[in-house]
């Protein structure tokens, strides 16, 4: 049996027609149903939907055979254990630095200034930060980051930005653009040892309908 990890919302729909050129159709919506196993029209291959942040640790531990994650958790994750085989370039966005639209990031910056930092991506910001040789303090969030700086918890947030509207709907502005984000498809190393004759075709479908994308 071949277990693949998704999580619903975006890249769950953006990764369909990936999953079509591979042979794979969910038996049912998961938009939908309350199950948290589905089955597909392979008897061999089943969908668990699970949260996007829990993905890689699935495909990691050997829970799930295969997933699509976003470089952003995939990146925080550390991606032990896993193969990398294909960048979708579906659900992009960026990871971003972001400030309050009177807040002068530039100034602090050049003058050697701690900035308070909240954010859910803890990995992406101490790497961003000491690549720049910025000085943070990092505050751990798990939600609403536009709320801290207005709150007076942090100077600025390091967050996802996909269209921008709720930065600016929270009068903040990107100051910085650390990284594109983009969806890629993974794999359990050991799974692909074992299971190569399964994943491969799988793989190779899933590969081909990039490139014809």
């Amino acid at each position: 049996m071949i277990t693949m990890a998704l999580a619903k919302g975006r890249i769950y729909q953006e990764a369909l027609p990936f999953l079509a050129a591979a042979g794979i159709f969910p038996a049912e919506d998961p938009e939908k149903s309350r199950k948290l196993m589905i089955a597909t029209n392979r008897p061999d291959l089943r969908i668990v939907v699970i949260r996007a942040t829990d993905v890689p640790t699935y495909v990691q531990y050997g829970a799930a055979d295969l997933g699509v994650c976003g470089w952003d958790t995939l990146y925080e994750h550390g991606g032990n254990g896993l193969f990398i085989p294909v960048d979708l370039q579906i659900a992009r966005c960026r990871m971003s630095v972001a400030a309050p639209n009177g807040f002068d990031y530039e100034r602090l910056v050049r003058s050697g200034g701690r900035i308070r930092i909240a954010t859910k991506f803890m990995k992406w910001a101490r790497d961003y930060f000491a690549r720049q040789g910025v000085h943070v303090d990092l505050i751990k969030l798990y939600g609403s980051m536009e709320l801290a700086p207005i709150a007076g918890l942090a100077d600025a947030i390091v967050d996802i930005v996909a269209t921008g509207a709720t930065l600016r709907a929270n009068n903040m502005r990107e100051v910085r653009v650390i990284a594109p984000i983009s969806s890629r498809l993974i794999v359990n190393q050991i799974s692909m040892g074992l299971k190569k004759a399964e994943l491969s075709p799988i793989i190779e479908n899933i590969r081909k309908a990039k490139k014809n994308d």
